[in-house]
């Protein structure tokens, strides 16, 4: 599994680095670091709507408060 999350400068000013440093405490907490690969990007094209990250492809708009219901709901249950 990838999640790639946009480093770009809007969505930096969003909270992006929040968003990379929460998605690496969440993998190792759950022991995923085999199992899911982050990845950097810049400028997706979305960039009105938040930070913008892919999980195997597919789109996503997070931010820092969003984190975590997006790995339960999206990581968490494709892995199981």
């Amino acid at each position: 599994m990838k999640i790639t999350i946009c480093i770009g400068s809007s969505c930096h000013l969003k909270g992006s680095r929040q968003v990379i440093e929460r998605l690496q405490q969440l993998i190792a907490q759950h022991g995923l670091e085999g199992k899911v690969e982050l990845g950097g990007t810049f400028c997706m094209g979305n960039c009105q709507n938040g930070v913008c990250v892919t999980l195997d492809e597919a789109p996503f708009s997070l931010s820092p408060q969003t984190v975590d219901s997006f790995f339960e709901t999206q990581v968490l249950t494709k892995i199981s």
